[in-house]
């Protein structure tokens, strides 16, 4: 059936039952649109979401803009979802959630490098012995073996030592001018010589094309023992591993999950971990505990391939860091085991190791994500009851009438921010708010503002960071800063159960909280416009986006990818049309 919403006209199965129903794509529907004269866009040698089939698509094949090319275009139909087993999106199963995020995997890079007697700092994760052998050549052309990275040796050392004291870094985006780039590092740059000779290294994503993956790595270490750990199954397997086995060094590790992974693609750097020395009792913890966090999260996976990285960290002095690890893994925890996992896990850390401020009820809360879950009917059924709960805690402090008044701002882009990016609408097909949500929770959307100003510079690039803080009022301080995995679901932090004594949690998630108390700061000052030419402060935190946050205006709608958008050109001069 049509109906009109404020997304415009769409078309739905008439089967419209329940959320537990996904998009499935085939290939651009051009019926209701004239003949362009465009080849169907060959499938990507990687598997990878749903959404993200559909944005290589629109890339390779796009239709391009006409003012009197639609009258209506049907979005995708929703088919029943047999099992969990089907690849795809992974479905809840319960009423009032749904995971349009959960196959998007996250890309957390874990490098193990050898030690250099050198006296600058150097970062990694852990060392480690072995050798596979080398791989069959595949698809590496000569040309390609010129290896560059960001800037020069010591650039990338000034940058790494003096630039950035919280060793939090973006990645680097093509297409924007150098100066706000300033702060941002390739993965060609972590998997540089210049920090190190490679021993081996392990890979968590989803989205891998293996043959680009091998690429980024310099010549001299692309034989060098490499595990993916992925979360796919049945013929998105079979295709991962037909990528993967012209690689002799490279081996496989699959998560048996029930629920996927969520996203990750941000950058934050250990030290360089130093081996504990032999006979010593050290146990190499740090003060936020670290280790022993990271240790129970790879766990948590019960596959015998990172057994072996957890025995490599075992053998490692991790008592340099300064940040603690939030994660999220697949479960129902009760008791005290509430507190290891998800928003609980914060929650925690917040009351225990973050300080109080005055006036703290008119401290607003931060939320920036790049998908979207089931909030419930209301914003009481889990967005400002218990996930609020944990986002405001600061300390020990009791709780007061004020804390349900404290201000929520959450970033997440709009249509506008879309089209005008610079990939344009294929750029939202890793923004997978689908329609099917949307309508439901259209009360969600007061909360949001714009994805950054056009001041930072990066706007033009679709975010795919995760990140949640607490500013003071007027965004010169925050009192503490996270950067995860986990976007606003349910799925990736957790929903109580059982009248509140049991928390949920389907995904697999990971990020690193940053507190002012393990800098020894009493907060971190922020610069509102990251990338003006103002006097940045002295251990200014480098947030990513610009400060303070812009409402939706009256005309703005978020970004929901599985509708189409045919009445304004993106920046290629093209329309969004899903099927």
């Amino acid at each position: 059936m049509s109906q009109e919403g404020d997304y415009g006209k769409w078309t739905i199965s008439s089967s419209d039952e329940s959320e537990e129903e996904k998009p499935k794509l085939d290939k651009p529907s051009t019926s209701l649109l004239p003949d362009v004269g465009q080849r169907a866009a060959p499938e990507p040698r990687y598997t990878c979401s749903e959404a993200r089939k559909a944005a290589r698509r629109g890339k390779v094949s796009p239709v391009k803009f006409n003012t009197d090319s639609v009258s209506e275009v049907s979005p995708p139909k929703r088919q029943k979802s047999g099992s969990q087993e089907d690849p795809g999106w992974c479905l809840s199963s319960s009423d009032d959630e749904l995971q349009p995020e959960t196959k998007q995997k996250r890309a957390q890079k874990v490098v193990v490098k050898e030690e250099k007697d050198v006296s600058f700092p150097k970062h990694s994760a852990a060392q480690k012995t072995g050798n596979h052998g080398p791989p069959t050549p595949h698809r590496l052309k000569e040309e390609e073996d010129q290896y560059e990275t960001s800037g020069e040796g010591q650039d990338i050392w000034d940058m790494l030592d003096k630039g950035n004291p919280f060793q939090f870094y973006l990645t680097r985006v093509s297409g924007i001018k150098p100066k706000y780039n300033s702060r941002a590092l390739h993965i060609k740059d972590i998997l540089s010589p210049l920090f190190g000779t490679l021993v081996s290294s392990a890979q968590f994503n989803y989205c891998f094309d293996v043959d680009w993956l091998i690429r980024q790595y310099p010549p001299e270490f692309r034989k060098k023992p490499l595990l993916l750990v992925h979360g796919d199954k049945r013929e998105a397997k079979a295709h991962l591993q037909a990528e993967a086995k012209p690689y002799e060094n490279i081996s496989l590790c699959q998560a048996k999950l029930d629920i996927a992974f969520g996203t990750h693609h941000t950058i934050w750097l250990s030290p360089l971990y130093p081996r504990i020395a032999h006979g010593t009792h050290r146990s190499g913890e740090s003060t936020t505990h670290f280790k022993a966090d990271l240790i129970s999260y790879l766990m948590a996976y019960n596959v015998p391939p990172l057994k072996e990285w957890i025995d490599v960290i075992q053998e490692h002095d991790l008592s340099e860091t300064n940040v603690y690890l939030i994660g999220s893994t697949p479960g129902r925890f009760q008791g005290s085991q509430k507190d290891n996992w998800g928003h609980f896990r914060l929650r925690k850390l917040l009351r225990e190791h973050a300080s109080a401020v005055p006036k703290a009820e008119s401290w607003p809360m931060v939320g920036q994500f790049s998908s979207i879950g089931s909030m419930g009917a209301d914003e009481s059924k889990w967005l400002c009851s218990e996930f609020k709960e944990s986002l405001v805690t600061l300390g020990n402090e009791s709780r007061t009438p004020g804390r349900s008044a404290i201000p929520l701002h959450l970033i997440y882009p709009s249509v506008e921010n879309v089209r005008t990016s610079l990939e344009g609408y294929p750029a939202g097909g890793s923004l997978p708010y689908s329609i099917q949500t949307a309508e439901k929770q259209n009360w969600l959307h007061s909360y949001f503002h714009k994805w950054s100003a056009e001041t930072s510079g990066r706007s033009n690039a679709m975010p795919h960071i995760k990140t949640y803080m607490r500013p003071s009022p007027d965004f010169s301080q925050i009192a503490w800063f996270l950067v995860t995995s986990a976007n606003l679901s349910k799925a990736a932090w957790g929903a109580l159960e059982k009248n509140g004594t049991q928390l949920m949690i389907r995904s697999y998630e990971l990020g690193v909280l940053f507190l002012p108390s393990a800098f020894g700061l009493d907060s971190f000052k922020v610069k509102q416009k990251f990338f003006s030419g103002s006097q940045e402060p002295a251990a200014s935190f480098p947030v990513p986006y610009d400060l303070p946050p812009e409402l939706y205006g009256s005309k703005d709608r978020p970004w929901i990818w599985n509708i189409p958008y045919v009445k304004a050109p993106d920046t290629h001069g093209n329309m969004w049309v899903p099927s």
